[in-house]
């Protein structure tokens, strides 16, 4: 079908009127649908995709203005132009009909050059209409994907922060609990696999880690090769940050034992946790990340270096948020790198109490 014709539903209690309507139309091409009042109109107009509407004004069960009003008040059909045709030639019922929405006006008996006209016109308009439509589509989809992807790197509120142009995105948090996890000697595991099979092994896990990060409403920070970063309590406070990465980490390793069943593996990986305040921001503008920095970031990092394969190993901070709904084994006195001798605790899991 080229852009002269299209498809056109005519609506006119008389009959002759309709066939008269419909003869016309198809010798120029279009395809005619034909109903006898507007009420059968808008029930077609629910099934149908039409281009042009031509519509009587007189007309039993529901008329022209009536038609016309409810067109327009749908979003789906307003914008569907109308030629309003009607042996009414005073001058209000053409002003009433254009108020309400209707693309033209034709006096019965009309003019057939002056119809084809007025049709091509319409249809113009609507193809002009139908490709803006087309461009706003793409142009949201394509906005949406672009969210998702700046929300796949910052947390919601720090990209609501650089989209205000901020140069610099810096905020302290009084308090926060941030975890590291490593996989327990990954060189040797990576030695006797591919580059691919490698990074498809650590996909497999820290997309399992990624789920339990959102389950607990945590933020994950970053991957560095076989290490994972996660925090709670930033950029949005939560009132039991220790206890959400608590149980990040007890999933975590349920996670690592579902794994080496399933795929027969003997992975291992040690985990630690500090708590304590922080500073997060995105600095840069190119390859920006949302990062942390801080002594308990430091701190939390020496908790997992220096750990106990298999186990999470927490600050003295982070065991007195926890003491009371967790099992805990005292590791005692640990020479800590850069913080000198520090009180360690090993994470065991929940009391009976918190079930």
């Amino acid at each position: 079908m080229n852009s002269e014709q299209g498809s056109v539903l005519v609506v006119d209690d008389v009959e002759a009127n309709r066939d008269l309507l419909a003869r016309r139309l198809q010798r120029q091409g279009h395809t005619v649908t034909l109903v006898e009042n507007g009420r059968l109109a808008i029930e077609r107009l629910q099934t149908q995709t039409f281009d042009v509407i031509l519509c009587d004004i007189m007309m039993p069960e529901m008329n022209g203005y009536e038609v016309l009003e409810q067109l327009k008040t749908d979003p789906a059909l307003r914008h569907i132009p109308v030629i309003m045709i009607s042996a009414l030639d005073d001058i209000e019922s053409v002003v009433r009909c254009i108020e309400l929405g209707a693309e033209d006006y034709l006096f019965k008996p009309f003019n057939p050059t002056l119809l084809k006209a007025r049709i091509n016109a319409c249809l113009e308009k609507k193809r002009l209409r139908d490709q803006e439509q087309a461009y706003l589509k793409q142009l949201q989809a394509e906005q949406e994907k672009s969210e998702r992807l700046l929300l796949s790197i910052l947390p919601k509120p720090v990209a609501e922060q650089l989209k205000q142009s901020q140069n610099t995105i810096a905020d302290s948090f009084a308090e926060a609990s941030v975890l590291f996890a490593d996989i327990v000697n990954f060189t040797a595991l990576s030695a006797h696999r591919s580059a691919i099979e490698v990074v498809g092994l650590l996909n497999h896990i820290f997309s399992a880690f990624d789920q339990l990060a959102e389950q607990y409403g945590l933020e994950k920070i970053k991957t560095i090769g076989d290490a994972y970063m996660v925090v709670g309590g930033i950029p949005v406070p939560h009132p039991d940050h220790a206890g959400a990465i608590a149980e990040m980490a007890i999933a975590m390793q349920q996670a690592i034992a579902q794994f080496n069943q399933d795929a027969s593996e003997a992975i291992a990986i040690r985990i630690g946790i500090s708590t304590g305040p922080v500073v997060a921001g995105v600095i840069g503008t190119k390859k920006f990340i949302y990062d942390l920095w801080g002594d308990t970031v430091n701190t939390a990092s020496r908790m997992e270096s220096q750990g106990i394969p298999g186990s999470i190993q927490v600050t003295e901070a982070t065991y007195y948020h926890l003491q009371h709904r967790y099992r805990f084994e005292e590791r005692g006195t640990l020479a800590v790198k850069g913080k000198g001798n520090m009180r360690t605790y090993l994470l065991k899991g929940r009391t009976e109490a918190a079930g």
